[in-house]
């Protein structure tokens, strides 16, 4: 028998396509930014001829899309040192708890046995 495969894409694939759709995005509004900007220094300066114009807009991009994956880079560093604090954190928090939880179930046990000799012993 031949088995069909499902044409729906799996949840995971379903958000790395669009991590990665938004990240080309991204890039692009970064990219389209630095060229507005460039062209808006260059309106600023009318002695420039075209050449030197269309030098100056590449040279312009090309840094302010350094300084932009620059930071990018810096962010998501600092994110990923964040995550680890937090999960150390998280991670010393929750054995804290299961060391309380275990000391409750054992005075709670120690109760339970003694109140059950204390019993024991009144009964007879």
């Amino acid at each position: 028998m031949i088995k069909r495969r499902d044409p729906r894409p799996k949840a995971g694939q379903v958000s790395a396509l669009v991590a990665e759709v938004e990240g080309h995005l991204m890039a692009r509004a970064h990219l389209d930014e630095a060229r507005r900007e460039a062209e808006e220094l260059c309106a600023e300066l009318p002695w420039l001829t075209s050449a030197q114009a269309e030098d100056l807009t590449r040279r312009y991009m090309h840094r302010r899309l350094d300084f932009t994956r620059r930071m990018l880079r810096g962010t998501a560093e600092r994110a990923a040192q964040l995550r680890q604090e937090y999960e150390a954190r998280y991670a010393e928090l929750r054995r804290d708890l299961l060391r309380r939880h275990v000391a409750c179930a054992c005075a709670v046990l120690v109760c339970a046995g003694g109140l059950s000799t204390l019993l024991g012993l009144l009964v007879r």
